[in-house]
C-alpha cells in the first residue's frame, strides 16, 4: 500500500460525510412518520411545490427542488401513476406542459404537512431550539 493515511484526515469528520449521514437520518425518520403508500421526501417536495406555486413546466419544478431532469422525470411520472398530478396544457402557450396536483393530492396535502413538520421535529429532536435555529440558518447558507 503506498504511504500511510493522513493521521489529520478522518472520514467521520468530513463534512460531506456528516451531511449524508444525517440526511439518511432524516430520510429514515420520514419513512417512518409517513408510512408505507404515502409520497417518498421527494414525491412530497415536488407535491408542496406545486400545492405553493400551482402548476409549473417539469423543468422549472426540477430546477425549483434541484432535481436533475431525469429524476424529475421518474418523480413526475410516479405521481401520476398515483393519481396525484397531472400534465395541463399552458393556457398563455400550446406547446408547453405543466405539472398540477389533482383534487386527491391537494386533498391529502394538509395532513401530509403535519405530518413533515413531526419529521423535522424528530430531525431536530437532539438539538436545543437555539442550535436547531442555527442549524437550519447554516444550512440555508450552504444551500
Amino acid at each position: 500500500m503506498p504511504g500511510e493515511p493522513p493521521p489529520d484526515y478522518l472520514l467521520a469528520d468530513q463534512v460531506g460525510h456528516l451531511l449524508r449521514r444525517a440526511n439518511q437520518r432524516h430520510l429514515a425518520l420520514f419513512q417512518g412518520i409517513f408510512g408505507e403508500g404515502e409520497p417518498t421526501a421527494m414525491q412530497f417536495a415536488a407535491l408542496v411545490t406545486l400545492w405553493r406555486e400551482g402548476p409549473l413546466s417539469q423543468n422549472l419544478l426540477g430546477r425549483q427542488l434541484a432535481m436533475d431532469p431525469p429524476t424529475v422525470k421518474g418523480v413526475v411520472a410516479r405521481l401520476m401513476a398515483r393519481g396525484l398530478v397531472t400534465r395541463q396544457r399552458d393556457p398563455a402557450d400550446a406547446r408547453l406542459l405543466r405539472i398540477a396536483p389533482t383534487p386527491a393530492a391537494l386533498a391529502m396535502l394538509p395532513g401530509l404537512v403535519e405530518k413533515a413538520r413531526a419529521v423535522t421535529a424528530a430531525t431536530l429532536a437532539p438539538l436545543s431550539r437555539e442550535e436547531a435555529s442555527r442549524l437550519v440558518a447554516l444550512l440555508r447558507r450552504l444551500a
